[in-house]
């Protein structure tokens, strides 16, 4: 049996179709949920600059700007859940009072993945949303936190610092 030309192109499209599905949304308006005060928060001026390490007594009231290491130089307290490329930067901080439980959004502003230990177990999201081409915000995912204090960790991000707001979810 013979293809024709027109054929095999047309089966190559259809088995290279499932990539194109799978990429990433883009554009601000493409986030599964509002992200604008998540995205002011990461764009702000205000932003607290956090070293690597650094505890926090208290979430704070708008983003910081969290500066990251190596990943072997991050020393981060739990291996994270996902492995980082080669040549990624990663770090963490504590939070040593605790919130009070409920629903957060964690929100980045580059692409970099995110572990919340808290009592000695890494926490699984609940809600996941990102989109590239939306300035200031890159991803935002949702966690439900108790009562304790935590750690949150960065791992895999481009560069050596990010942003990173922590909200209560409206």
């Amino acid at each position: 049996m013979l293809i024709r030309p027109s054929g095999a192109i047309a089966a190559l499209l259809l088995f290279a179709t499932p990539a194109a599905f799978a990429a990433e949304p883009s554009g601000c308006d493409k986030f599964k949920w509002d992200i604008a005060r998540e995205r002011a928060a990461l764009t702000s001026a205000d932003r607290q600059p956090l070293d690597s390490g650094a505890e926090l007594a208290a979430l704070p009231a708008s983003a910081v700007s969290l500066t990251l290491r190596p990943l072997a130089d991050a020393r981060l307290p739990t291996p994270p859940e996902r492995a980082p490329k080669d040549g990624s930067f990663a770090g963490f901080t504590r939070t040593t009072a605790a919130p009070r439980p409920g629903i957060y959004t964690v929100s980045l502003s580059a692409a970099a993945w995110i572990d919340i230990v808290q009592d000695g177990k890494v926490l699984k999201p609940i809600a996941f949303s990102g989109a590239t081409d939306c300035d200031g915000i890159r991803k935002t995912v949702k966690y439900e936190l108790g009562a304790q204090p935590f750690v949150l960790q960065i791992s895999g991000a481009p560069e050596a610092a990010i942003s990173v707001a922590i909200l209560p979810a409206e």
